[in-house]
């Protein structure tokens, strides 16, 4: 593999962010279907979910499985206070990402403390998910139990303008998760992943940044429910659990590709691509769901992004080397 620039490097990695974000911007001009317009929307919010948990999952290995509880608690808790207080609940976003970032952060502070293995985070958290759930539908005064809780108008009535709103908010998550990885918060959760021990000998604080990519991936993933709430105009349990949200993000992100920037565009796509054809059979989603979140873990761990990746290398066609060998 001949090695390139950083200047090309970030060139690259730039462009397939503009790239994503003028296909995103096309998609639904040429859709006249409400339906296929909502499919985009779902694909980009679930690429939002995949790409947040790619930060605690993939470059620390926290198996966060509580994330539709996380999303959760941001969609419920902008809603409930916004109503509380009279005004829209664009103001009272920060509070629902805030007490998110702030479960995210408790959560990974108190793994990285006790050394929790990734099963062991995946039980502690799925637990939370489940105690969320039950929160929910118990506490039905303050959330509105299985009959929804109702979100305030949030002064957009067009789905096509929500749709554009929420692209772009993906697309600053896009740069954001670049920006990070590509810092020294990168490279220490790249060596904690690695080996732990051995990142911890040359001063890496394993607990600061475990726990700052907690609340960093929580706080993407709440943000990314509370609008996700707001396109659906009321929040209801089942939009957030576990085989809704979780399942469904561990299979795209596997399947696109853990670590990679693209990997949770491309996994949503083939994703709900699959779903458009089981949506005559739905019982046999879950089945079909986890079969194939299995054979990923065990024969297909790279990924579709990182597996096209290496075909192009091997034939000299990556982006980065083409990119350095004409300039």
């Amino acid at each position: 593999m001949s090695q390139v620039s950083p200047r090309t490097d970030r060139i690259v990695r730039f462009s397939k962010i503009a790239l994503v974000a003028i296909i995103f911007a096309v998609l639904p001009l040429v859709a006249e279907s409400p339906l296929l317009r909502r499919l985009f929307f779902l694909i980009v919010v679930f690429a939002m979910f995949g790409l947040a948990l790619n930060v605690v999952f993939g470059h620390t290995d926290q198996l966060y499985l509580f994330v539709g509880a996380l999303a959760g608690v941001g969609g419920y808790t902008t809603a409930i206070a916004a109503d509380a207080l009279g005004v829209t609940p664009w103001i009272t976003i920060p509070a629902g990402v805030a007490l998110a970032g702030l479960i995210g952060g408790t959560v990974s502070y108190i793994a990285a403390r006790r050394r929790f293995t990734v099963i062991l985070i995946a039980v502690f958290t799925l637990t939370l998910e489940l105690a969320f759930n039950q929160f929910v539908v118990g506490f039905n005064d303050l959330t509105g139990g299985s009959t929804g809780f109702r979100i305030a108008d949030i002064g957009i009535e067009s789905d096509l303008v929500f749709y554009y709103l929420v692209a772009a908010v993906f697309v600053g998550f896009m740069l954001l998760y670049d920006r990070l990885i590509h810092s020294r918060y990168g490279v220490a959760f790249n060596a904690i992943r690695e080996d732990e021990l051995a990142a911890e000998s040359v001063g890496i604080e394993i607990v600061r940044y475990k726990t700052f990519a907690g609340v960093v991936a929580a706080m993407l993933i709440a943000l990314t429910g509370i609008l996700y709430g707001f396109y659906e105009g009321r929040l209801y349990p089942s939009i957030y659990s576990f085989n809704n949200i979780d399942v469904a993000i561990l299979i795209m992100l596997t399947l696109g590709g853990l670590r990679t920037l693209l990997g949770p565009v491309v996994g949503a796509t083939v994703i709900f691509a699959i779903e458009e054809q089981l949506a005559d059979t739905p019982e046999w989603r879950i089945v079909i769901f986890g079969v194939l979140l299995i054979v990923l873990f065990l024969y297909f761990r790279e990924g579709i992004v990182r597996k096209v990746g290496d075909f192009l290398e091997e034939r000299d066609l990556d982006p980065a080397t083409l990119v350095e060998n004409n300039t």
